[in-house]
């Protein structure tokens, strides 16, 4: 059974308009996943569209609390790190620079399995912003976390490979 995400109230899916999940059975360590999902620099290697990172008050990994700003979805944000486990789950909330009242919380939980691990991740979005690009593609934010979950496991993968 898999642990649940811890959504605060008012980002719960039955408040949110948009709201879906993905997951991946991984063959990479849950130690692997949670290294590539904390440094920012790793992020342009595995997150569709983010080509850039920056931890704001002088961070240099995530942890509780932490504040960044990013390119996710095409769009400029500001976020912060609301649930950190380590090892087992992140989550950051945020909201694009151009609509502030357009907010987005997204969540990972990291599960152990026999091969590797089990990937988790869901999202829930609200405000006009967001809804607009969504009536634009309907698909695009599901579409665009199957990449992401694709290309991290790659990542991962690749980096446990031991070296000829």
């Amino acid at each position: 059974m898999y642990e649940t995400i811890k959504w605060p109230e008012a980002m719960k899916p039955s408040r949110s308009p948009i709201h879906f999940t993905n997951e991946l059975e991984v063959a990479a360590s849950v130690e692997t996943i949670w290294s590539l999902l904390t440094d920012p620099n790793a992020w342009p290697s595995f997150y569709p569209g983010v080509q850039h990172l920056q931890l704001l008050d002088g961070h240099k990994r995530f942890g509780a609390g932490t504040r960044f700003e990013t390119n996710l979805a095409g769009q400029d944000v500001y976020a912060s790190v609301q649930e950190f486990e380590p090892m087992t789950r992140i989550a950051w909330g945020g909201y694009p620079k151009v609509a502030e009242n357009s907010k987005a919380y997204h969540a990972w939980i990291i599960t152990p399995t026999a091969n590797g691990c089990h990937l988790w991740t869901e999202e829930t979005m609200q405000g006009q912003h967001w809804i607009e690009l969504a009536r634009q593609a309907p698909d695009i934010f599901w579409l665009t976390h199957e990449k992401l979950l694709k290309a991290l496991s790659e990542v991962a993968v690749a980096r446990e490979k031991p070296r000829a």
